[in-house]
């Protein structure tokens, strides 16, 4: 929205002009917070109206450009603005009332916040007289927000409110990008104030995020660099927010230095670029694991060495230097110590380093890493519907794996995918291979369950060009699947995938190796996502063999208006591998069996099975053993954790 246009706006719809000059015009703190919105450039806001936030929502009806979208949870409303940012790098907008309304988006709030995406939640406050009265839907909102937002306020004057809020949204856009909450009470948004839009360069004490490297840290850089031998990059987040994705793949071309990504890394480099090794961590690719302990540099750009890349750290590459380039200097130093650590704009930096980085061949390097590969390569559980498959899989059986690889295949990789947590997040980042950046959305830091759903929403709302897939888990979709609802009054086209497994599958997996197979509430009892589907008037349609997928993918891309659900009902065990226990080392990673050795276990447990089971005075009789439906699938679990 062009400053003109919102000046147009003001005159056909507030002509109350002041005494502040012609560009003056008196207006409520609602109709304030909507111009304010114009001219940020907002177009959607996400939210949930009631009786504190009332007056903006009155105010809105006055500003047809700002379209309203009802969610069916405040929460759904953060998420919704969270996906919105994420795809497209415009801050987001979510709207509440006081009370519950402004609680319920704090999941939403701490989401943004963990992966650094730009929101703007405003919400409504009892008037200020009220305030510390414990009046009705009262809420310190930004008492309890202040450790999960980059920023807060409490509006007690509407002559703060323009600077307030170009303030929320420069804060939220700039530096490392997070989440700001306005908290705006009920009689500020009623009062009446003159309003000129401020134009004055915005200064905040405190506040200057660096753009460039100091020459001595780029020196220092250039010089471990050209010294090292085994070096990689570790490319997070940061890459894409900065877009600084054309940059990074130069200084890997002209270096020759492999990347690994972390989760929210992925895009930041297409993943069938060559010098691509992957997904890092807990779940990433065994390969790129023994590289990173390997090596003996390692050049961290834009991520935090959170503990689900680096596993123990008292272990982790303690063979090799470090360089650390990131926009927030709180990260520098805070879980790893480096040698050169770099505060700056990504973009900027990298292009620092390529001015005066030299080429040098490492190709001992990049066979040892092959070596790892092809080892990986032998493991692999998904492989075409034609071709030998690994003795692991289940005759007959669909597995989780196998879904998002071959919608994968039938999309071309092209989509905008958006998951929720758990088991299927972790197979979405090995087998969906993305080529661009912001074409990931998950929740990677805080692991919210319930994202995937109200994120996609929001995702395709502002990228109607674009084909967007919710793939979720059956656990995590109920906690957020009212939002149907939204999708359908909206008419979003967003096709969902549920990877249906009968249990909160990620937890039950820590249960199979860590707790003995105790499934303590971890089997599901699901609702018919199909009819619940058809109540919603959603094209829906249940997969339960691998040879259905490509109809099923194709007859719901087919749908261009409204939702579209599919309802995959995968195998109920079935494991994420590698995996690295939590607090190991990073290549110390329970794996996959390769087929030989598959088969090698699977003799093993024959004879086992035939040895005669020895009697002792202890043995339980036969005629006292719990029945075959109560007992416990012990062996099917000990198959399935060293198989699929």
């Amino acid at each position: 929205m062009s400053d003109e246009n919102a000046a147009t706006n003001r005159e056909a719809v507030n002509p109350r002009n002041g005494d502040g000059g012609a560009d003056a015009v008196v207006l409520t703190g609602a109709e304030i917070v909507c111009e304010c919105l114009l001219h940020e450039g907002v177009d959607i806001v996400f939210g949930y109206p009631g009786g504190a936030i009332l007056p903006t929502y009155d105010a809105l009806t006055k500003y047809p450009q700002l379209h309203h979208v009802l969610t069916r949870h405040e929460q759904g409303a953060s998420h919704m603005a969270d996906g919105y940012a994420r795809a497209t790098g415009k801050v987001g907008v979510a709207m509440a009332t006081s009370g519950p309304g402004a609680t319920n988006l704090v999941t939403g709030i701490a989401t943004a916040m963990m992966d650094s995406s730009p929101i703007v939640c405003i919400t409504g406050q009892v008037p200020t007289g009220a305030i510390g009265s414990d009046a009705f839907q009262e809420t310190d909102v930004t008492g309890i927000t202040l450790p999960i937002t980059k920023h807060n306020y409490l509006v007690t004057s509407i002559d703060e409110l323009p600077e307030v809020m170009r303030e929320a949204f420069h804060i939220a856009r700039t530096g490392r990008p997070g989440p700001v909450l306005v908290d705006i009470p009920k009689d500020v948004q009623i009062q009446e104030a003159e309003f000129v839009y401020p134009t004055e360069p915005i200064q905040l004490a405190g506040y200057s995020p660096p753009k460039t490297a100091r020459a001595r840290q780029v020196a220092a850089a250039l010089e471990l660099i050209r010294d090292s031998k085994r070096p990689i990059i570790l490319a997070g987040h940061g890459i894409s927010m900065a877009g600084a994705n054309r940059e990074l793949a130069q200084l890997a071309e002209k270096a020759q230095i492999p990347i690994a990504l972390t989760l929210l890394g992925k895009g930041a480099i297409s993943e069938h670029h060559p010098l691509c090794l992957g997904m890092m961590g807990m779940h990433g690719g065994a390969e790129v694991n023994h590289a990173i302990q390997q090596a003996d540099l390692l050049i961290a750009l834009g991520m935090r060495f959170d503990d689900r890349v680096t596993g123990n750290l008292a272990t982790y590459a303690r063979d090799s230097r470090k360089i650390h380039v990131d926009i927030d200097p709180s990260e520098i130093n805070k879980n790893v110590t480096v040698d050169v650590g770099i505060v700056g704009d990504l973009g900027e930096v990298l292009r620092q380093l390529l001015d005066r980085v030299e080429r040098r061949p490492n190709e001992a390097w990049f066979d040892r890493i092959a070596e790892w590969r092809a080892d990986s390569e032998l493991r692999e559980i998904v492989r075409p519907a034609e071709a030998p498959q690994h003795p692991a899989v289940p005759e007959g059986k669909l597995l989780g794996a196998q879904v998002i690889r071959d919608l994968f295949e039938f999309t071309a990789g092209g989509a905008i995918t958006v998951t929720d947590v758990g088991q299927h997040q972790m197979w979405e980042a090995q087998y969906y291979q993305h080529e661009r950046p912001h074409s990931l959305i998950t929740s990677g830091g805080l692991g919210t369950m319930g994202f995937g759903l109200p994120a996609a929403i929001g995702a395709k709302m502002s990228r109607p060009d674009q084909e967007v897939w919710a793939i979720v888990g059956d656990g995590g979709f109920q906690m957020t699947m009212m939002e149907l609802a939204t999708a359908v009054q909206e008419r979003v086209n967003v096709h969902i995938a549920i990877i249906n497994n009968g249990f909160l599958g990620m937890v039950r997996q820590w249960q199979e190796f860590f707790y003995e197979e105790r499934y303590n509430q971890t089997p599901m009892v699901n609702p018919d996502f199909c009819k619940l589907a058809e109540a919603y008037g959603i094209p829906t349609v249940r997969v339960t063999e691998r040879g259905q997928i490509e109809e099923a993918v194709n007859a719901s891309r087919a749908q261009t208006a409204g939702p579209t659900l599919i309802d995959f009902v995968v195998e109920k065990e079935e494991i994420v591998f590698p995996m690295v226990p939590a607090g190991a080392d990073l290549d110390d990673m329970i794996r996959r069996p390769t087929p030989a050795e598959f088969e090698q276990q699977r003799r093993g447990r024959a004879v086992a099975a035939k040895a005669p089971e020895p009697q002792t005075p202890e043995s339980t009789p036969p005629e006292s053993k719990p029945s075959e439906s109560e007992e416990p699938a012990a062996a099917a679990a000990l198959g399935s954790r060293f198989g699929v």
